[in-house]
């Protein structure tokens, strides 16, 4: 049986609030009748001592009139009687000479173990022993303190009973409070599973509920968005693959209807299509590998300069023909990195494609490194049209262009950045961008240095 979480916590804390209400009752309860009995002894015993002292002086002050005990009997009675106690006197040799019950009158008495004998005296002469217990008539007398403790006891147990109710309702209501929002997360994921990614939580309160609703707000944002990626990712390479296949149909049924002929300009632009077909695949081919962490590596120590250098070179033809100034800026002595040097020219070559796209003529590409701390970070500027602040986020995104029109020329295939990303990031490296409208762009990205051994 699977019991609620309102119900665990309730009877959690009802243990709880049992075992420390109890353990409270018993330690106060014995407590109290430690006291109760200590302070009972102490009252017996200074009674005792009082009456005894009471009773001495009127028994030297009965024996100073009388001259004798002869007529002392109807006295004991009557003190025992008021007294609540029982009273026996004897004569210096033990012979008893009154008793207030009656029983043992001109007997020898043998004084028990918890009997306090008190002699009455005048000078030296011993007139006689006073005897002095309780009796069965004086036990309210003396239980009066043990009541007192019974009561306080009773006292308190009620006291603790209606703690523990008035703490178990509130623990019922507190527990709803706690298991409500707990509830309301739990339908919310099951809808979130079934595929409803709108489904959000609204909880007002503080503390790690709270903390739990807004991690599940921002799962749930996070899977709306990776969701919405996916749908763009299958649009948009649908996109990209139908127009170069509409452009080879287009071409093969017009060669069948005799439209046009098989000549070298149609393979040639039949062969163009097809490579870029090809390209396209290849780079989401290399892309699911990046991202599934399968891309295989092969790091070598490299001298990062010389890989720029050649980089730089190889684009000078393009950049001139866009009549674009290509600088390079490098210091002297740069430190060699760990590298495989194929990927990280793919990095350059596409952070320097997309430069050249989108800076106009007679702009400028500064292609810069420099080391900080242990990494060494190469940067490539330009000087062209920019990106927009709320496109920023976005510009390493699969397929993602700042130009809506999703126009080749403007635009490319639009994982170019996004492969660049993963490559740096498989390096233990992190790409970056910094843009400002119609000022220009800046990528940059870092790769460790070498070990020295």
């Amino acid at each position: 049986m699977i019991y609620k979480l309102w119900f665990r916590l309730l009877v959690a804390f009802a243990l709880i609030i049992l075992v420390t209400t109890g353990t409270v009752y018993f330690f106060v309860s014995r407590s109290m009748t430690l006291e109760m009995e200590y302070y009972q002894k102490l009252s017996t015993q200074y009674n005792s001592q009082q009456i005894q002292s009471i009773q001495y002086r009127l028994f030297i002050h009965y024996f100073m009139q009388e001259q004798s005990w002869d007529k002392v009997q109807p006295v004991v009675e009557d003190i025992a009687g008021v007294a609540g106690i029982h009273i026996i006197l004897t004569d210096a040799e033990g012979m008893v000479i009154a008793d207030s019950q009656g029983k043992s009158l001109g007997e020898h008495y043998e004084p028990g173990t918890a009997d306090t004998p008190r002699e009455i005296r005048w000078g030296d002469e011993i007139l006689g022993v006073l005897y002095v217990k309780p009796t069965p008539a004086a036990e309210p007398y003396f239980a009066a303190p043990q009541r007192l403790s019974e009561t306080i006891g009773r006292s308190l147990l009620w006291g603790v009973t209606l703690a523990i109710g008035i703490a178990l309702v509130l623990t019922f209501f507190l527990s709803g409070r706690i298991s409500s929002p707990i509830a309301a997360l739990a339908r919310a994921a099951r809808q979130l599973g079934k595929g409803d990614l709108s489904q959000r939580t609204q909880f007002r309160g503080k503390g790690e509920v709270k903390e739990l609703a807004q991690a599940f707000n921002s799962m749930a944002d996070d899977l709306e968005h990776a969701e919405q990626l996916r749908r763009n990712l299958i649009a948009d390479v649908a996109h990209e693959l139908r127009t170069p296949l509409s452009n080879i149909q287009g071409y093969l049924e017009a060669i069948r209807d005799r439209i046009m002929k098989p000549n070298r300009s149609t393979i040639f632009s039949l062969n163009e299509e097809a490579a870029l077909l090809s390209r396209l695949v290849d780079e989401l081919q290399e892309l699911s590998l990046a991202e599934a962490g399968e891309l295989k590596l092969v790091y070598q120590t490299e001298d990062i300069a010389k890989l720029i250098e050649q980089t730089v070179v190889s684009w000078q033809p393009r950049v001139a023909a866009k009549e674009i100034s290509l600088s390079l800026d490098l210091p002297d002595n740069l430190p060699q990195v760990s590298i495989d040097w194929q990927r990280i020219s793919q990095v350059l070559h596409n952070l320097l494609e997309n430069a050249v796209t989108h800076t106009p003529k007679r702009g400028a590409i500064n292609v810069a490194a420099t080391t900080q701390d242990d990494k060494i970070e190469v940067r490539v500027s330009d000087t062209g049209e920019g990106i927009p602040a709320e496109d920023l986020p976005n510009i390493f995104e699969r397929f993602y262009r700042v130009d809506k029109s999703r126009a080749r020329a403007t635009g490319g295939s639009g994982l170019g950045l996004t492969i660049a990303k993963r490559l740096v990031e498989a390096h233990g490296g992190k790409i970056t961008v910094e843009s400002e409208l119609e000022k220009g762009s800046s990528f940059s990205f870092t790769l460790p240095i070498a070990e020295q051994h």
